[in-house]
């Protein structure tokens, strides 16, 4: 992430509106319950929303920036039933089917090996488990900004999410373009019983 990005994202404007507006729209009335991860967590925002929103939720932010881990850390201290910890989307430290939802909000594109993320975003998952988020789309706009702001990214189409999350196992994949087609929301299931 970008030191420009990294300020948005720590933000009083950003956080105010991604708990008002942007998670209830990226979670599309898909209800939270049980243990919650939150990939790329930043700085918390999304998260405190979750905790607010979901009170009986156990979630585990992480994220692979140490000055966002701490961020993310301060302003969650408030909620006991969140935990953040420093960890890699493609190597996540936590044991085989321990999630009942992970969510993704607008990192998936900072994340050069994403196809290896989404496989471990599976592994992570409890069968029946969800995959919910949203990102960026593959478009001029998004390029153009992240070439400007220098942060690696490998922004992503639809179709090319699609493809990868059914070579991750995912089933009941939804994707929905927005804003014009610059974002999309996405719903996956790993297979099983939930």
């Amino acid at each position: 992430m970008s030191v420009i990005e990294g300020a948005f994202c720590r933000s009083g404007p950003w956080r105010s509106f991604a708990r008002r507006r942007v998670l209830p729209w990226a979670l599309a009335g898909h209800p939270l319950s049980g243990d919650v991860l939150e990939i790329g967590g930043g700085s918390g925002a999304m998260a405190a929303g979750v905790a607010r929103a979901y009170p009986g939720v156990r979630l585990t932010v992480t994220d692979v920036d140490e000055a966002m881990v701490a961020s993310a850390g301060e302003r969650l201290a408030p909620f006991p039933q969140v935990e953040v910890t420093l960890a890699d989307v493609t190597n996540l430290p936590f044991q085989t089917a321990r999630f009942d939802a992970v969510t993704s909000y607008l990192m998936l594109h900072h994340v050069i090996d994403w196809v290896d993320a989404l496989a471990e975003v599976a592994r992570v998952l409890k069968p029946g488990g969800a995959l919910i988020g949203y990102d960026l789309t593959d478009t001029r706009l998004a390029r153009a900004i992240h070439r400007a702001d220098g942060s690696p990214h490998r922004i992503i189409a639809p179709d090319e999410l699609r493809d990868g999350l059914r070579v991750a196992g995912f089933t009941e994949i939804t994707i929905r373009p927005a804003w014009r087609g610059h974002l999309m929301r996405f719903h996956a299931h790993r297979p099983g019983a939930s």
